[in-house]
Formats: C-alpha cells, structure tokens, sequence
C-alpha cells in the first residue's frame, strides 16, 4: 500500500496557493507537511481530504483516486469543530454514526477514549448527592484543551486507516501535550498512514521521518528528515564551562575570538557556536583543553529542524555578532 500525491494544484484567481505538491508515503508512519500560516497547508489537507476542490492534480491511495468517502479516515482540524450547545456525548454519537459505527459499538469507543484521554469528568459524571443524573456537558463548557481532546475522541471514534493531524498540539499544557503524543504513538504502532502538520518543530522530530516544507504554497524541501539534517553536516556546538580563575572575567568569548568561531547566541550558562565541521571543533576543544579550561558540556550537533525551517522560509538567522555590528551601524548612522 502507499499514498501519493501528484502535482496538486490549487489557485484562488490569479493566486497560487498551492503549486504542484507532491509527496509520497510507501508504508504506514507520519508524514509531516510544514510551513509558515498561509503557505497552503491546511488547503493541501482539505484537497487530499476531497473537502476542497483540486484545480488539478492526484492523490492515490494504495494506487488508486483516493475516495475519502468511502474510506475510513479521521481528521483533527485546526479549527474547533464542536457544536458548542450540543451535548458532548451526543455529538460523539453522531460523528461516530457518519462514519458507520453502531451505537453500542460507539459507546464502548466512547468509554474507552474517554479513560484514555481522562474525560469521565465530562462524559460521564457521577450522579448528584440526591441521586440525580446530571446536566450533560456542553463543548463550550470546556476548556480549550478539553475541546481538542473530544475532537481527537472524534477523529479516532471509528478507529480510522488514514489520519490527518492539523495542529494537534494546539492549546494543550505540557501534561495533555504529552497524553496525546502517546495516543499518536500507539496509533502508529497500529501500521496507519498518519499525516501531520504542525507549528511544534520538535514533536514533528520526535515523530515523522518523512517531511515537506511549504513557502508560498511552493515545495522549499522535502526528504528523508534524517538526511536533510545529515546534509547540513554538524555545525553547531555547544559549549559550557567552569571557571577557576583560567580565563578572562570568566568568559571564553575571547577564545571564541581567537579560535576564529562564531556566536549564534549566548544563552545564560553555555554558548551556541557555529562551526564549519568536525574539526573545527576539535581544534577548538584542544584549546580549551590546553588553557585548562573545565568542560562542563561539549556537544557537537546537526541543524534543529526549526533552524533548518527558519532558513527555508525565514531567511538567514543572523549571529549575535553580526546583531551586534547591525545595531552599531544603525546608532552610527542615525548620529551621522
């Protein structure tokens, strides 16, 4: 089975907010699309999801037109996508039966998700000191975070082949952030297709190995994550140290300096430095060696993915240094 997209294209008017996507999943496993608010996608979804219509292009599903409306899929939309006066349990029901789930069926999922995403409290509630059954829960009785989880409920009620995350994080405190990483994973332990789009750079690290990053509806990258990293090569170092009376006021920065190295930030107890590989590093890390310096930390990495992203979409990120020059420049300029 795979699932393929071909030169999906959609414009409004003369406006090309998606141009010629493509992408291509030949086995179960997250898929993430990125990009910055606006870039098309949450358009791209919407047209794989056959909820908008394409100008041209295709998407296959195990190489045939993909029928969202005769498979089993689940979407978590961006947008709260609750009927804010309705019951909750109601409105389960209901999400459940569009996509051809009996009743008691939907009410044993219902149960289950509930525990799982710790929503007894509000589907479920204990009955009144008087013995009374209480007023059922209204989705605009929730907290943002809570509305998410019911709409997860919903787009998981029917135990889905194909799922489709838009900003699932979105609203969720660390704890529930957390709660729902686990319920991803133990989809896709289940082999299910999985495509994410998100704003969070780590958890699409933690999660996908597979991306595409979208710039003004057009494809800027796209691979194997692992590679693309890989390609850029370990350039950034780390470094945080202990001093005892070796250095200057307590600082490196004038061995930084000398070593010829650049700061991309000075964070409160370690430098962020941006080497030109390996040895460069190793180079460096003989000097502080030889000026007996104490090594606290010494980690020599590849580009986060929001670094790689921010270069993609956002331009060069400039060093500390080179803030510092800009700035001086502009007070010299304006005293001129």
């Amino acid at each position: 089975m795979s699932f393929i997209v071909k030169d999906l294209v959609k414009s409004y008017g003369e406006k090309v907010v998606v141009d010629h996507l493509n992408l291509q999943m030949n086995e179960p496993g997250v898929y993430a699309l990125l990009g910055t608010n606006g870039a098309g996608k949450t358009t791209s979804l919407r047209m794989i999801l056959g909820m908008l219509q394409k100008d041209s292009g295709e998407v296959l599903y195990n190489d045939k037109p993909m029928d969202p409306k005769s498979m089993n899929i689940g979407y978590l939309a961006e947008e709260r996508g609750l009927y804010p006066k309705y019951a909750l349990i109601d409105q389960l029901l209901y999400f459940a039966r569009l996509k051809g789930v009996s009743r008691s069926d939907a009410m044993k999922r219902i149960k289950h998700w509930s525990s799982r995403l710790e929503l007894d409290e509000y589907l479920f509630p204990p009955k009144t000191a008087k013995g009374r059954a209480p007023k059922p829960k209204l989705a605009d009785q929730l907290s943002k975070g809570n509305q998410q989880k019911i709409q997860l409920m919903a787009a998981l009620i029917s135990d889905p082949e194909f799922i489709v995350l838009d900003e699932p994080m979105s609203g969720l405190d660390p704890v529930n952030t957390d709660l729902f990483k686990e319920v991803i994973r133990e989809e896709i332990a289940k082999n299910k297709y999985v495509i994410m789009s998100s704003h969070q750079m780590p958890t699409i690290e933690e999660f996908c190995t597979d991306i595409t990053i979208l710039d003004h509806g057009k494809t800027v990258l796209q691979g194997n994550l692992d590679d693309i990293k890989r390609s850029y090569g370990r350039v950034n170092l780390f470094v945080k140290c202990e001093f005892v009376n070796t250095v200057v006021n307590n600082s490196i920065e004038p061995l930084i300096a000398e070593a010829g190295l650049t700061i991309v930030e000075k964070l409160p107890s370690e430098y962020h430095i941006r080497v030109s590989g390996e040895a460069q590093a190793m180079e460096f890390l003989r000097m502080l060696i030889d000026r007996n310096v104490t090594i606290i930390r010494f980690e020599l990495r590849e580009p986060s993915l929001h670094e790689i992203f921010v270069e993609k979409v956002g331009g060069y990120i400039p060093t500390a240094e080179e803030k510092a020059a800009e700035e001086a420049a502009k007070e010299k300029e304006g005293a001129e």
